[in-house]
């Protein structure tokens, strides 16, 4: 039996790196496909039949674990998850195989082999339709109460997980997003997400971060002072950063009180 595989993760460039990871640990492996989404994958899944699905836990729309319970049994699956603690505690103990980002190639290269060998005497497909269920309900409860929770960036050639609460402030810059963050030991930096400003607005907690301009959002938790302009908008000095970021005339009323 021929192994053959899907890709599904809301990233194109995350996509193409485990292909690119997965070519060196199993040259063998025929890569059917890439799935932006969840939807995606289910669709691709039903015309191509992969024997193989590497599934990203967190996408826009359907989840991979929504996705995982559509295909069912009938194919491998691999969870590719942030550091979310809680699912990769479940992964592990449900014995379910996963891989967390940024994916390493020596924990690539153990699941190669556990799935080689499942393909190689032609092992069912692992399910547990319990834990996909309650992994569904722990990712649709977070998410509604918290927003996305780690922003995956390229920071120079590493790609960085960034937690969203250290981030100051998001820029429009052409096709990417340029990130303004604080590491723990509070140094500034920035990173680049291939996310249009307007998709990563409607994952984050309204609560927690606010369009200012039609190219900017920046971290509540962040703003030192706001000052009025007589033109209707407003100047937002950050904590400990010397940017000053513009608040057009249609955003203003974010800082009424402030």
């Amino acid at each position: 039996m021929k192994a053959t595989a899907l890709i599904a993760d809301d990233e194109p460039r995350l996509r193409e790196e485990l292909s690119d990871l997965l070519a060196q640990a199993w040259p063998e492996l025929q890569v059917l496909a890439q799935a932006r989404n969840g939807r995606e994958a289910v669709e691709q899944f039903e015309q191509l039949q992969p024997s193989i699905c590497f599934l990203d836990v967190h996408m826009p729309g359907m989840s991979g674990v929504e996705a995982a319970q559509h295909i069912g049994r009938r194919a491998h699956l691999v969870f590719v998850t942030a550091f979310e603690q809680y699912a990769v505690q479940a992964f592990a103990q449900g014995a379910l195989d996963y891989l967390v980002k940024p994916v390493q190639a020596p924990r690539l290269a153990e699941t190669v082999s556990r799935l080689q060998e499942r393909i190689k005497t032609a092992a069912p497909a692992f399910h547990n339709d319990y834990l996909l269920r309650q992994l569904a309900q722990e990712l649709r409860r977070s998410g509604r109460h918290s927003g996305l929770r780690w922003l995956r960036a390229q920071v120079g050639s590493a790609l960085r997980m960034i937690p969203v609460e250290r981030v100051d402030f998001l820029k429009a810059d052409s096709k990417y997003t340029v990130i303004a963050w604080r590491s723990e030991e509070g140094t500034c930096s920035e990173a680049v997400v291939s996310l249009p400003l307007k998709e990563l607005l409607a994952q984050l907690d309204p609560d927690q971060f606010v369009q200012v301009h039609r190219s900017a959002i920046v971290n509540l938790g962040s703003v030192s002072h706001v000052l009025r302009n007589s033109n209707e908008t407003a100047d937002i000095h950050l904590k400990g950063r010397p940017e000053v970021l513009r608040a057009s005339r249609n955003f203003t009323h974010h800082f009424k009180q402030m």
